[in-house]
């Protein structure tokens, strides 16, 4: 616990930041948003203090998945919605929540990633991207390095000899 983290306050700090917890479990709480401009919006954060997804480790690494699964089912199926997104951003709390935000088609969520003004594009397999006009699409070779890097540092255990993910220190 963080004494100057707002979300270490747990529901102490809810009131302040216009959210009600609704479900929690040794590792995680949910809560969801008083004020908005979509219902049901929701924040999933573990009680232990870390500041990104990367931090995750031991039984809140292994129960993500299922929490986010059965958290985003719950949201999805109460506020009618099509799908949650699920966001996470380093907005300047620095304690890991994940936004779980329903969504629905003509709602006020943007389904885009990418700042700019956006266009589909065709790609020669006839799948359709969306791309920025004020980010245009990286050379292949610096999306190349970037997958080899991902895939050398998430190399098969039998590979690195000891069972465990590569973390890139060494």
């Amino acid at each position: 616990m963080n004494g100057d983290c707002a979300l270490c306050m747990g529901p102490e700090a809810d009131e302040d930041l216009f959210r009600v917890e609704v479900w929690r479990d040794d590792l995680w709480r949910l809560t969801t948003a008083k004020l908005g401009e979509v219902a049901g919006f929701s924040y999933l954060e573990p009680f232990r203090h870390i500041e990104t997804i990367s931090d995750l480790d031991g039984a809140e690494a292994a129960t993500l998945g299922p929490v986010i699964a059965g958290t985003t089912a719950a949201i999805r199926e109460a506020t009618g919605a099509d799908l949650v997104y699920v966001y996470v951003f380093g907005d300047g709390i620095p304690h890991l929540h994940l936004h779980l935000a329903p969504h629905r088609q003509d709602g006020p969520l943007s389904n885009h990633m990418i700042k700019g003004n956006q266009h589909r594009t065709t790609l020669p397999t006839g799948a359709e991207i969306w791309v920025s006009d004020r980010y245009p699409l990286l050379d292949h070779d610096i999306m190349d390095a970037a997958i080899a890097g991902i895939r050398k540092r998430l190399a098969p255990a039998s590979a690195s000899g000891d069972g465990e993910l590569d973390d890139g220190d060494g």
